[in-house]
Order: C-alpha cells, then structure tokens, then sequence
C-alpha cells in the first residue's frame, strides 16, 4: 500500500465511528489536503550511526535516514524545503531533473548557483513543479555526500489527469546506492592527496540495503517488497550511486518501461533495465507468477579494464502468505558486466512518447553546434605521490571551482570569477577513439563558460576519447531536460551520423550515457536564463574536473529573467 493510500484508510477508519455527516467532513478536508498545491517539508542534516556489513559507522544524514526522505507533489505544486546544517560539513541539496525555471538559486550545486549552506545554518529552497511529472530525485551536490544523503522525488501527473498507460494498483521507490565501511569523505580525499582514484564501494544496496548474498550479517539488511498476487506494481527506479552504472532485474518477471528521466515512453517489455548515476526509470511489473519469493537484483555494468565495484545488490519480491523461509529464485539470464550490446540495444528501444498531449518538440534547426572532447588526463602535482595526479576534461579544459557562486557572480556583474570563453570546439582534431594515447595528457586549468543566447536551439555532441582509456560516462545538464538525437561507436562524422538522428520520437532526458569509445548527441532550446551546470556524474571525474557550466543570457520579455536571489541565499 502506498503511503498515500494508507494515510487514506487510516483516517477513514479512524472516521468509521462518527456520524457520517462529520465522517464526510473529514474525508473532504483530506482530499482537499491531499491537493494542496504548496508541499513544505523540513530536512535536517544529521550525522548518524548506520551499520551495514558488519561496519558500524557515523555519516551525514538526512532526517536520520538513509536513503533520505522522499518528496512527493503534483505537477503545478510548489514545494518548499527548509535545510537545516546540524554537522560540521558545508551541505548543498540538489533537486536532480527538476527545471528550476528562471530560479536558478533552487538549484543547488556548490559554487555554481549557490554558496553551501555553513554549519549552523538554514536555506530554503523554494520552487514550483511545472509541467513535470514522474520520478526524480534530490542529493546532496558538494564533495561527495550525496552517497548517503539522497532521496526520491515523486511528481503525480496533476489532480484528474491520467497516466498514459494503465494504473498501477500499487507503487514503490527502488533507489539504487553505494556503502563504503570508510568514511566517503575520507576515501575521496585520500585519493585527491595521492593523486590517484579513490578506493571503490565496499557494496551497493537497494534502498541502502545490500541483501542477503553478503556475509552472514547483512541478513537483516534486506530490503523487501510485498505484492499481491495478480496486481500491478510501479517501481520507480532511481540510480543514486556515485559511481557505479548499474543492471537491474527482478527473478521470473518481466518490466514494462513507461517513463526514464520524469519523461513518458513508449512502453516496451525488458527483463533487464540500465541505469547510469543520475538516471530515473518507472517501469511496471505484474505479480503474475507462482506465489514465491523472487530477488530484485542490482548488478554493475563496465565494459572497460577500469576498477570498480563489481559487488551485486539483491532485494527480493515477496508474494503475501509466502513464508520467508522459502529460498528466493536468482534470474536466470542477466548480461554480463562487460555487455556493451545489451546496454546500447536497451537504450534504442527508448523513444519519446510523442502524443498531442506530451509531444516530442525536438528542434529541427540548430543555432548552436557544440562538440566537446571528453578526456582522462595526467597533471603535474608536486605534492602527489608520483608528482602527477589523475584529471578529467572536457575539450582539454580541466573545470576549476570557484569560491564565489557563479550565478551569483553573473547576476551582480561580479569580475574576476569566470571567463565566457568556453570553446565550442577542442582545441585540437585528433583520432579520438583510436590506440591510447600515454603522452601529453596534460591539461589547461580554468573557470569557463559557454555564454548562449536565450531561445538559441543547441546541439552537443560528446565525444568520449582514448586518452589514457576509453570509458562510458553520464552526463548530467542542470535546468533543462535535452533530446538524446543520436549515439554511436568510434568518432562522431557529421558526413555520416547525422543522417542516422532520430528527430522524431528521441528519448527526452536530463542525463544521459556516453558510450566507451563512443559519441552522444543532444539537442536543447535555451530557454531557461541562469548558469547551469553540466557534469559527468560520476563523482570521481567530477571531482577531477569533467564539468563545465552555461551562461544562458536573459531574454527580453518579462518572463525572459533569472528571478532576484532569495535574501537567505547563503553567503561564501
């Protein structure tokens, strides 16, 4: 039962001994809640113990609860969150795939539309959900503490409005994570001094659970999911890891994918989804099969010689009246970790659903082309423990963070703490995708912005390299959802790809995978003025640089602005 259904019956029980005319009453002042069109919540940032594995640790909460608490609205709500800093860390929260319209202060990540929010101190994050509705989530967006503090954001098409495909009978959020026994903070800046990658997760879990496939002690960390036998069920699938793309699938039962990224599909039947940090995906499933016990697996995927967690999460599907005694069945088939033609055969069959209700407005004509260059490098470090540390760039430009936010910096005309001379091509052609390059990794350090005229129709390729190693990397774009046009293998050629774009029915996302040795092109209007932030969500290429931001330029109508700055926006 959905936490909405059982408030429902709650009251209504509670109501079954009054006179049916106050019983009424009630009722009618609950639906009249369940409406509200102002949702306000209170996030209070708490260190907490949490075991899991065996390790007992203190980490960075929020509320206490780990994964955090989920936000839930109505298309045309505004929501109102008061963040309350009780731990010694800075903290930021990001409300990931909402657009943020001309609030660019709501969006949250640390140096770029906001200064965080100190020790001690308060923020309110204050926006409206506009024609929006699905799964996202929210995490926090500074150093790497969105691995325990993130949650989902549940948006419910607005009141009387359908869903495009047939309503489920009951919902559940399945968010997808990483546990480290260490400290996170601790493991990234151990890497960050010695110049070299971080250490990797100890587990990934399900709704912060590992499952039972861990040692003895992880039984009781098992997240699991009763259904009904013959009722239909929506997961809402959030991939909240910080550095894992993952593989997700559920023993003996088949998903329908309705809608990835708060955006409709057209339906398509898989036994295996994947995600990439960032990424959302509803799917249906069907208690259809023998009254049993089924794990929910969650398995990574990298199909490069890269390190990384190769742990696999499990959760388990629970027919009511089953006993838990009963050995829950593995799926038989899943891809292997390296299996790059599942991955990309899963991502063609996305389409938009692309109906007079929600079209595909993909632009035709672009005004903007764009083509960055996505690198591993090697820069000098004196300190390092080999003189040189890992970094990341785009189009060979390591992204260096302010200490001033740069919306901030742009709204009040401030010098001095950006450049908007971004370049809109690599600095030099090159075989991209060809034998590894080992030499001349070094890269150019700087805070610059790619300035872009309001309403202008953008096109960007991302064009992944061999410098050091190919890898595949989600790219996340901050206050606007793109059109996923095109994706290939090998070097992107205009001559040739461009013939092979779908301007038709393109999946609509806010973050999207670049393929290992490969290209992805999207294609947005600008029309959200404000600096919005464009990254590689794996955290540890973004914490080595692989970022950048645009500078959307204000139009001229009254409605063409960023919005003044809230008087609590934290101060650097």
């Amino acid at each position: 039962m959905s936490k909405q259904t059982a408030g429902f019956f709650s009251m209504a029980s509670a109501a079954s001994s009054l006179p049916l005319l106050v019983s009424s009453l009630l009722l009618a002042l609950f639906a009249l809640g369940a409406h509200a069109d102002v949702k306000r919540y209170q996030f209070d940032i708490v260190m907490s113990n949490v075991s899991r594995l065996c390790h007992e640790k203190a980490m960075v909460t929020v509320n206490g609860s780990y994964p955090g608490p989920t936000i839930y609205a109505r298309d045309g709500d505004r929501v109102i969150v008061n963040v309350t800093n009780h731990v010694k860390h800075n903290m930021t929260i990001h409300w990931h795939g909402l657009k943020q319209r001309r609030n660019g202060w709501a969006d949250g990540p640390a140096y770029v539309t906001q200064c965080p929010i100190g020790s001690g101190g308060s923020y309110v994050y204050d926006f409206n959900v506009t024609g929006q509705r699905g799964t996202l989530w929210w995490h926090a967006h500074i150093a790497w503490m969105r691995a325990t503090v993130h949650g989902a954001i549940v948006i419910l098409p607005a009141a009387g409005v359908p869903y495009p495909f047939p309503k489920p009978d009951d919902e559940a959020e399945i968010v997808l994570g990483e546990w480290w026994h260490a400290d996170v903070e601790t493991v990234e800046t151990q890497g960050s001094m010695l110049g070299m990658a971080p250490n990797t997760s100890d587990a990934h879990t399900i709704n912060g659970k590992p499952g039972p496939l861990f040692p003895f002690c992880s039984q009781k960390h098992t997240y699991a999911l009763q259904v009904q036998s013959g009722k239909t069920y929506l997961l809402r699938i959030i991939n909240a890891a910080v550095n894992g793309e993952l593989f997700f699938s559920i023993a003996g039962h088949n998903m329908t994918v309705v809608e990835i990224d708060a955006t409709y599909t057209k339906p398509f039947a898989a036994s295996t989804v994947q995600l990439s940090p960032g990424q959302t995906m509803n799917v249906l499933v069907s208690a259809d099969q023998s009254p049993g016990r089924y794990f929910m697996v969650a398995k990574p995927f990298n199909d490069v010689p890269i390190p990384a967690d190769n742990k696999t999460a499990t959760a388990i599907l629970q027919y009511a009246g089953v006993p838990t005694s009963v050995v829950p069945a593995l799926p038989q088939t899943m891809p292997a970790t390296n299996s790059t033609g599942s991955v990309a055969a899963f991502h063609d069959k996305l389409r938009s659903l692309n109906s007079p209700r929600y079209p595909a407005d993909v632009p035709l004509a672009v005004d903007r082309h764009l083509l960055y260059t996505i690198g591993l490098n090697i820069d000098p470090c004196e300190t390092c423990l080999n003189r040189s540390r890992l970094a990341a760039s785009l189009n060979n430009i390591t992204f260096v963070m302010p200490r001033t936010a740069l919306l901030q910096a742009h709204y009040y005309g401030q010098k001095g703490v950006f450049a908007a001379d971004f370049p809109d091509r690599p600095p030099a052609r090159f075989n991209y995708t060809g034998v590894p390059l080992t030499a001349g990794l070094g890269t150019s350090l700087g805070t610059r912005l790619s300035r872009i005229a309001y309403n202008a129709t953008v096109e960007l390729v991302l064009q992944d390299t061999n410098l050091l190693s190919v890898e595949s990397h989600p790219f996340h774009l901050h206050g606007y959802n793109f059109f996923v046009v095109g994706r290939g293998v090998g070097n992107f050629d205009p001559a040739k790809d461009l013939a092979k774009y779908n301007l038709v029915d393109p999946p609509e996302r806010n973050t999207v995978g670049v393929p290992a040795g490969g290209w992805t092109a999207i294609r947005f209007r600008a029309d959200n003025p404000g600096v919005w932030f464009l990254h590689c969500h794996l955290e540890v290429h973004t914490s080595w640089g692989l970022k950048m931001a645009f500078l959307v330029e204000d139009g001229s109508g009254p409605d063409e602005s960023v919005l003044p700055p809230p008087k609590d926006l934290p101060k650097c």
